[in-house]
């Protein structure tokens, strides 16, 4: 039993590789600051991958049934989700806290005080959420031409951008609470919630976007309802889970209130881990902005492309979660040294799993381009993008992994500086002055993010040997 009265829970002896798949797709309790670091690591970004690989999947799927529609509403869709961008960016930084916080307190061995941060950071969430629909519904056609949209486009492509950004708060909460089942070493849940919104996505997009049976024609806006539904009813199971008991991490009416010590402790962290995604979207937004110098089929291309490596590259981040949460716990727990190991042994599995992708990119990214759009040249921009990508995999697969482990131990300070300059001292520049000031267009962009992810890994792999994060209080 912990100084809390909370008991731990034992690490279950190993029967197999393919029963401790099945165990922790299915959710079975274990103590991750025991026992082997390779099973611990197996048995957190299993699920964590394939919550990863769901969260792609929303993205892959509407663009699938959107570029049926056309390279305009491909173009809309690129847009929209720059914009929506700044809402991730909120919602992962408000992640980073609430995965920290929670973890850390679970391997302490205080559930009740995970509890009690987990109420902090949805309400926060669901506070934000409100305003920024708001803002999305009345200035989305101005926000669309603001990211370099022409008029025709943006009127198009309003109520898409409304719909999606009025939501918005299906996409907060989603993240916020499948980030306390991560930290709280339950991602099996986490892993479901987004099942669940995906089927649901999948099921309807075609229904509302080309009018299927009894359903309305919708098009573009079909497929923005759909998403929302999906991610709405995801957030309802998530809410279930957290109070029926079958959660580590349990929420009662009781716990329903506001604690200002642990809300300003969450907000120190988050805050920081907010401008962290800020500066790296804000990034975003700039190259997408440079991109639309060079037109429609620019922006459609490009846009493909990062369907294409979010929904591959996702599972990448499903291991960088397993090692935050990892860190956060064994930080706990009074083991720095164990949370140390775990970080390298999983870099070093997300560099195998990257390596393979590049492989994947540098010989089949046409083929893979071509299954959302019939359209040769926005195929070959496509294609472009995923090869000169393909290059600093191997290298970026250390970068992302030690960035998220310095999320958990509580240090956000750390990686926002290092995404400041990456980023904003180095990518930007670069992009511009490759694309436009040496007239390399739309490969010059491509090439200053191959570059920056270069550095990005050197940089971070660099600064997490030096250790100051084991020291990190939360």
């Amino acid at each position: 039993m912990s100084a809390t009265g909370e008991a731990h829970v034992e690490e279950p002896p190993s029967s197999g590789f393919w029963s401790d798949v099945v165990a922790a797709v299915r959710g079975v309790p274990r103590d991750y600051t025991k026992g082997k670091i390779g099973r611990a690591v197996m048995l957190l970004a299993i699920p964590m991958v394939l919550e990863m690989s769901m969260q792609s999947l929303f993205m892959v799927v509407d663009v699938f049934f959107v570029g049926k529609l056309g390279p305009d509403a491909v173009a809309i869709v690129g847009l929209s989700d720059s914009l929506l961008m700044l809402v991730f960016s909120i919602a992962i930084g408000l992640s980073m806290g609430a995965t920290a916080m929670v973890a850390r307190r679970v391997g302490e061995g205080d559930v009740e005080a995970a509890a009690v941060a987990a109420v902090q950071v949805i309400t926060v969430g669901f506070v934000l959420a409100l305003p920024l629909g708001a803002l999305g519904i009345l200035f989305a056609p101005e926000a669309l031409q603001l990211m370099g949209a022409s008029a025709a486009l943006a009127e198009r492509g309003t109520y898409f951008t409304a719909i999606m950004l009025g939501g918005n708060a299906t996409v907060m909460l989603l993240f916020l609470i499948n980030a306390v089942f991560r930290g709280a070493g339950d991602p099996a849940i986490a892993m479901r919630a987004l099942w669940i919104a995906n089927l649901i996505n999948i099921g309807l997009d075609p229904l509302l976007i080309f009018g299927i049976g009894p359903f309305p024609e919708l098009g573009l806006e079909g497929a923005a309802i759909a998403t929302t539904l999906g991610r709405g009813l995801g957030v309802v199971y998530q809410v279930w889970m957290l109070g029926n008991g079958k959660s580590r991490v349990v929420l009662r009416w009781s716990q329903v209130r506001l604690v200002p010590d642990v809300m300003m402790r969450l907000l120190r962290v988050s805050g920081i881990g907010i401008l962290q995604y800020l500066v790296s979207t804000a990034s975003f937004l700039g190259l997408v902005r440079i991109l639309a110098l060079f037109g429609d089929v620019a922006l459609a291309g490009y846009t493909i492309a990062v369907r294409v490596i979010i929904f591959i590259l996702l599972p990448a981040w499903g291991l960088g979660n397993a090692a935050a949460t990892l860190v956060g716990q064994n930080l706990g727990a009074g083991d720095p040294e164990r949370a140390e190991r775990s970080v390298w042994f999983t870099a070093r599995c997300n560099t195998l799993f990257l390596g393979l992708v590049a492989i994947v990119f540098l010989f089949f990214s046409k083929e893979l381009a071509g299954l959302f759009v019939p359209q040769q040249d926005v195929v070959e921009i496509a294609a472009q993008c995923l090869q000169i990508f393909a290059y600093s995999y191997v290298f970026w697969g250390f970068g992302v992994i030690t960035v998220l482990a310095f999320n958990g131990a509580g240090d956000t300070t750390t990686p926002t500086w290092i995404n400041f300059w990456v980023y904003w001292m180095v990518q930007i520049p670069l992009a511009w002055g490759l694309a436009v000031e040496l007239e390399y267009g739309p490969q010059g962009v491509f090439w200053a993010i191959t570059t920056s992810q270069l550095l990005l890994a050197a940089v971070g792999v660099a600064v997490f040997r030096r250790g100051s994060w084991k020291t990190r209080t939360i």
